[in-house]
């Protein structure tokens, strides 16, 4: 099923996780086992990255269709265009449509690590947006979803440029967009109300990534451009046990998505790191307290929002 007809027709928000294909035997046991947990959370969809110069492409399609067919919940893989050219690239699509796939995340994807900057392979594409043309003439009926970034992409010029490249991937055939992780609500709340004036009128699903690991999260960060609220960077740093760090990032997510949910957004995306305990414990919490009922109506966008920082000044 499509993810924007999964968006459409549920009353309630849609929960997603995102997985990685993983390179060892541990690894894939640790995979199966989250997944089997988060199973029970009944979530709208699931997603399957796709590695640096798509070194894992096989094994996104082999996880994706798993994900589908046995586990039986909607799955969707991501495709960049690093490292293929637009044969090669095509080939990837075609295969993932005959598999059953209904959903794509198309992306242009990071630089290998021992690249600098982002170079187009030859024959290749320069930009997500090239992609989800190619995917859109190739099959029609696939669903494709792309990445969008309320503190800007790092290499757009100003927002207004990243607004105007994020309204041409929807006119080439986006259906839904996933955001970057941010951890400060008022940035969402304003890049929703942008986009909506810049005339971008896809759903805007949050991504949020429960901090479990300061220096990890600072790592990841600062490749993708991301800020912490600076009430919440000092309460984790004052935390010497790592225990004690992930304790305040569960519970500060929780915080986060209660927001973001009751101001309108129409699920949340969990980057989940193929980990299950910190994405279950703050799925349970919110559909135990299932702060969307009641809420205005409409999407979030021109709220208050950024109540985080008051609310880790009043209890933490």
């Amino acid at each position: 099923m499509r993810i924007d007809e999964i968006i459409a027709s549920r009353e309630e928000p849609v929960f997603s996780f995102e997985f990685f294909p993983p390179k060892t035997v541990e690894g894939e046991q640790n995979l199966r086992g989250a997944l089997a947990t988060l199973r029970e959370l009944e979530p709208g969809f699931a997603s399957v990255t796709y590695g640096a110069g798509g070194s894992t492409h096989e094994r996104t399609l082999e996880l994706t269709r798993w994900i589908k067919e046995e586990l039986e919940i909607e799955a969707m893989a991501h495709v960049t265009c690093v490292g293929a050219t637009r044969e090669q690239l095509a080939t990837t699509i075609d295969a993932l449509a005959a598999a059953g796939i209904d959903n794509v995340l198309a992306l242009r994807g990071d630089p290998p690590r021992d690249e600098a900057a982002w170079l187009p392979h030859p024959g290749g594409l320069r930009y997500s947006s090239e992609l989800i043309e190619l995917i859109s003439e190739r099959h029609p009926a696939l669903c494709i979803g792309a990445a969008c970034f309320p503190e800007v992409h790092l290499e757009a010029p100003d927002a207004a440029s990243d607004l105007r490249y994020t309204r041409e991937k929807v006119e080439r055939g986006v259906s839904f967009l996933i955001t970057q992780l941010f951890f400060d609500n008022t940035h969402y709340f304003r890049y929703v109300e942008a986009a909506r004036a810049a005339g971008i009128d896809v759903p805007i699903i949050p991504g949020i990534m429960p901090i479990t690991n300061l220096a990890q999260i600072k790592r990841m960060t600062s490749l993708c451009g991301a800020t912490f609220p600076p009430g919440l960077l000092a309460a984790l740093e004052q935390r010497s046990e790592p225990e004690a760090a992930a304790e305040l990032g569960v519970a500060y997510a929780t915080l986060q998505c209660a927001e973001l949910l009751a101001a309108g957004a129409p699920g949340i995306h969990f980057f989940t790191l193929n980990r299950s305990p910190a994405t279950r414990a703050i799925v349970s919490a919110l559909k135990l307290q299932a702060p969307w009922f009641g809420r205005a109506g409409g999407e979030a966008g021109g709220r208050g929002g950024g109540t985080q920082d008051r609310v880790l000044g009043a209890r933490l």
